[in-house]
């Protein structure tokens, strides 16, 4: 089964999060991640979803289902930018300390606490970069780890504005946007 990143914009209500994840629980699809945040316009928010499905135009209509649903786009094949977060508490000793301190600066990563037994270093990348770094820092222990999920931006001038869909709807739904 293929990966497949959406990006959907949604007006910022109680409970439309808690909706588009029954939608996909009810029907068996697992979400490897889910990103939600505000987007540039007020009233709506920006989600990314990754899922592993071979039905996503079935995901995808599902998701429009939902009143508050505006736009959804799977950009899985789209030229865009794709990130993620992951905080790693990796255990560390005097022994290991300078050897840890130099993959974090060879991936570009920060490191945001020192203690006497552990670093916790912050790495932002591409998906693919962050799960690289765990791989080459694993071996030192890692005591904690937290990963953001992934955000996705299409590149170029296509764009999903949230400020499209403010103020047009139809029968509970926006109306079809107008592409810059």
């Amino acid at each position: 089964m293929k990966k497949h990143t959406l990006v959907a914009l949604m007006q910022d209500r109680p409970g439309v999060l808690t909706r588009a994840v029954s939608l996909f629980r009810r029907r068996g699809f697992n979400i490897e991640s889910l990103t939600v945040g505000h987007s540039e316009t007020p009233g709506i928010s920006r989600m990314t979803l990754v899922v592993e499905s071979e039905a996503v135009e079935q995901v995808v209509k599902q998701l429009y289902r939902l009143v508050e649903v505006l736009k959804v786009s799977d950009v899985t094949d789209d030229p865009a930018v794709e990130r993620e977060m992951a905080l790693v508490k990796v255990h560390c000793t005097n022994t290991n300390r300078s050897e840890i301190v130099t993959l974090t600066q060879l991936f570009d990563a920060k490191i945001v606490d020192v203690a006497s037994t552990s670093i916790i270093v912050e790495m932002t990348g591409s998906p693919g970069k962050v799960q690289n770094f765990v791989d080459v820092i694993r071996p030192f222990g890692i005591k904690e780890m937290m990963r953001t999920g992934r955000v996705a931006m299409v590149r170029g001038a296509r764009t999903h504005q949230g400020s499209d869909y403010v103020g047009v709807e139809e029968n509970g739904h926006v109306a079809a946007p107008t592409w810059n």
